[in-house]
């Protein structure tokens, strides 16, 4: 894929045709025209592709943002699990003591 352009802005801006008898030369501005067709078709092709990676990477974002998403719940959970499972323990070794204490008594 060809991205060297032929033309950059100055160039179409400082152009000079020669004046023939009629007026330019018809051969001179078609040459000229040629290479700005092509150029545009470069940039056309150019902007085709990074339209498609833009597409295609957009895609993998929400793919990835869905997968954070999902990891994320998973994480919380797994956070609120261990969490009660230690307000478990705390209950478990304190009736323990509780019956300890108690049974002393």
């Amino acid at each position: 894929m060809p991205t060297k352009l032929n033309l950059d802005i100055q160039t179409i801006l400082d152009k000079q045709f020669n004046i023939d008898f009629k007026g330019y030369s018809a051969t001179e501005v078609d040459s000229f025209l040629d290479l700005v067709l092509e150029d545009y078709e470069t940039l056309q092709d150019v902007t085709k592709t990074l339209n498609d990676k833009v597409i295609e990477l957009d895609r993998l974002n929400a793919t990835l943002r869905a997968q954070l998403i999902e990891l994320e719940g998973k994480s919380r959970l797994n956070d609120e699990g261990s969490q009660s499972a230690s307000q478990l323990d705390i209950l478990k070794r304190l009736s323990r003591l509780e019956q300890v204490v108690y049974n002393k008594e």
